[in-house]
């Protein structure tokens, strides 16, 4: 990694392209590892939020040919990959295990067979050097990213969006969550997936090697006519703050069946308009999330913020807020209610050592989850985020306001 970013109390964020030119380091100093999916991530954090080293591993081009994730690949790889993720991350830093006050990991939620390898490499390490052991909620360390790089206090509201999830909550401290919707079916980032893979985006060059996300939105920058494929919105009769994207999904699958029998196309074949199809689809699955972010804001103002003076932010963190076209889509909302939006630096939105790092660092600091009975930590492929809210979401029957453009 050859920059990093970081926010210290009356410094403005800064990018430090040159190791030499970084302030020092503070302790503690927490070993990340991450490997909840199919990228192993490792990285060691400071406590005022320098990335000392990182190292990333990503299956990413290995999946892409199966269509999907492999769960017994992936823990294969991340097998093979673990341990000089976190030797080449102890290498980078010009440190030794002895230097490390605390190592974090992920334990939940994630793919059962990838969180075993991480688990068991962070126990094996935290046994021989008898440091404690911090296991780390992968989408509470997603939604506390945003911290490392600016002053951004405690409460904020935070939508999570990747392949795996959509969730909406409110942040209360560093290990206090109130769920305040969450996805009925698809996630985002896997609705994109499947879109691009129907559109067969792959067999054009450009994006041959781009992930779903990455390729749809790439295509939609160059829509001509961007009226030309309108979607529903969906949950649009349900006032509370989940998320469908199956319906859209399931609407684009009928719309480029379509689209090839008008167009007699062979099987290997991109329709023709697929710029403007990925707009529509694009646009639409921004408007959906506005919809529910913003009755999220207007539920929070009501029911959950004790002080009129905290300043309002808004996070948008995991793999899916890295789109441009969606993040900008949900500041203009926000914007309207007088709330700050934030993101973490885009490399760091998707799955990576450095936010189980810096979650560590917000427990070391606090005294919470700080554990040197190992053998009490075990992993679990689901897991809440908080204390669930989304019934009373449903009960407070709260409108939108904000006119989607």
């Amino acid at each position: 990694m050859n920059w990093i970013k970081l926010q210290r109390p009356g410094l403005k964020l800064a990018s430090y392209r040159n190791y030499h030119q970084r302030p020092e380091p503070i302790r503690p100093y927490v070993l990340g590892i991450e490997t909840s999916c199919d990228d192993s991530g490792a990285a060691i954090v400071s406590s005022n939020g320098i990335v000392l080293a990182e190292s990333l591993h990503s299956q990413q081009n290995s999946h892409l040919r199966f269509g999907g994730i492999i769960p017994p690949l992936a823990q294969d790889f991340h097998r093979y990959n673990v341990e000089k993720t976190v030797q080449g991350t102890m290498t980078k830093a010009k440190l030794g295990f002895s230097d490390i006050d605390a190592i974090a990991v992920t334990n939940r939620p994630g793919l059962p067979l990838s969180l075993l390898v991480g688990v068991r490499k962070a126990k094996y390490l935290a046994r021989k050097m008898k440091k404690p052991l911090i296991p780390i909620h992968h989408m509470e360390a997603h939604a506390l990213m945003a911290r490392m790089e600016n002053e951004l206090p405690f409460p904020f509201v935070c939508i999570l969006l990747s392949g795996g999830h959509a969730i909406l909550t409110f942040v209360k401290d560093e290990s206090s969550f109130y769920l305040l919707g969450e996805t009925l079916d698809d996630a985002p980032g896997q609705a994109f997936d499947k879109i691009a893979r129907r559109l067969k985006l792959r067999n054009i060059p450009k994006y041959s090697l781009q992930s779903g996300g990455q390729a749809v939105e790439t295509a939609a920058k160059n829509c001509v006519d961007s009226s030309k494929y309108p979607f529903p919105l969906p949950l649009a009769q349900y006032r509370d703050c989940n998320f469908s994207f199956a319906g859209l999904k399931n609407t684009a699958f009928r719309h480029i069946t379509k689209e090839e029998t008008v167009n007699e196309l062979p099987a290997d074949y991109v329709i023709p308009d697929y710029k403007e199809f990925c707009y529509g689809f694009l646009l639409a699955s921004a408007k959906h999330i506005v919809q529910r972010t913003e009755r999220a804001i207007r539920f929070c103002e009501k029911n959950l913020y004790d002080n009129t003076d905290v300043p309002r932010s808004l996070v948008v963190s995991g793999g899916v807020a890295r789109n441009d076209f969606i993040y900008d889509y949900i500041g203009r909302m926000a914007s309207s209610h007088n709330y700050k939006i934030y993101r973490p630096s885009k490399e760091l939105c998707s799955d990576n050592g450095v936010m189980i790092a810096w979650n560590g660092i917000e427990k070391f600091r606090a005294s919470k989850d700080v554990i040197f009975e190992y053998d009490s930590i075990d992993i679990y492929s689901k897991a809440p985020l908080g204390i669930c809210l989304k019934e009373m979401v449903a009960s407070a029957n709260i409108p939108n306001k904000w006119k989607q453009r």
